[in-house]
């Protein structure tokens, strides 16, 4: 090994035998993670390897054929490197300290199809509380917010659509990182009826809370009351199996990526440190193309 990045991953190895005290068979599987690294980098040194191309080298890793596993593997031999690296002084940044690698293709995301979000779009009633729980549902398959982002919605973080302006929350989700979400016409139809019709008739004159989502006593919105909501009316709208409420989350990303949404704004949208998170829903839509082959292919091996 001659260059600066193999410099670099001889001392990162050494380190981990010397201090770290790491079995053989570790720092192996480390030796081999970089070097697969070390490859993908080419001529670049690590110094300028931006977290983009991190997330590029792990999609590099999976056309190659590793396993979700290994590519976990190497994630974090990465993870670990830069940080080391950026300890001792070798490196100024560490452009690997977000970097997050898909899971198997066993633990894809759940979804509900497009015809079942219908369903439960409409079910709750028009009282108060159904007008809350329409709002949050069309708010929730409009945005693809965290359950916790959303019920920590207050009045103030959102911004109705005013002339070619469309309407927008401001989101502060995880590691306190603030984003602004769009949302379309339809959850700012279900949003204006619930402030003008349902949100008044809950708080008392003595109620200040800031909360955009309240219940019936006037208070912000848990997570655990919100789950009870979704599974209710998913019951009513005859879904059959249960779900939680990220169910919808994750229905807005596929959704949106199956209509030719673009990753990189899908990434935005949903908050995520790293695209490799975001390119789960990927391999959702694949596997789903695939259902669809295998079933309605001649040569599939299903029936039409």
């Amino acid at each position: 090994m001659t260059g600066p990045n193999d410099r670099l991953v001889d001392e990162f190895l050494l380190w981990l035998r010397v201090e770290r005290r790491l079995s053989p068979n570790t720092v192996l599987a480390y030796r081999n993670d970089l070097r697969h690294l070390a490859r993908f980098a080419g001529e670049r040194p690590f110094a300028a390897l931006a977290p983009g191309d991190l997330d590029a080298f792990l999609s590099w890793l999976h056309r190659r054929g590793l396993s979700f596993r290994s590519m976990q593997r190497a994630a974090s031999a990465v993870r670990s490197a830069f940080r080391h690296w950026v300890e001792a002084g070798r490196l100024e940044r560490d452009a690997a300290e977000n970097l997050v690698a898909p899971r198997a293709l066993a633990g894809l995301p759940k979804y509900l199809s497009a015809e079942e979000v219908e369903r439960l779009l409409a079910a709750p009633d028009d009282t108060p509380l159904g007008l809350r729980d329409r709002a949050m549902l069309e708010t929730l398959y409009a945005t693809g917010l965290r359950v916790s982002e959303l019920v920590g919605l207050r009045f103030r973080d959102l911004s109705p659509p005013r002339g070619s302006t469309p309407g927008y929350l401001t989101v502060t989700g995880k590691g306190d990182r603030t984003r602004i979400v769009p949302y379309g016409p339809t959850a700012q139809e279900w949003i204006e009826r619930w402030l003008r019709h349902g949100r008044p008739r809950l708080l008392d004159r003595s109620s200040r809370s800031g909360a955009l989502f309240v219940t019936r006593r006037g208070r912000g919105m848990t997570r655990q009351r919100f789950f009870q909501i979704v599974r209710r009316w998913g019951a009513s709208a005859g879904i059959p199996r249960p779900f939680s409420p990220h169910v919808l989350r994750h229905s807005f990303a596929t959704h949106l990526l199956e209509r030719g949404a673009d990753l990189r704004a899908l990434q935005q949208m949903l908050g995520h440190a790293s695209i490799t998170t975001t390119q789960i829903y990927t391999h959702v839509n694949q596997a789903r193309l695939r259902q669809v082959i295998d079933l309605h292919h001649p040569r599939g091996g299903g029936t039409r």
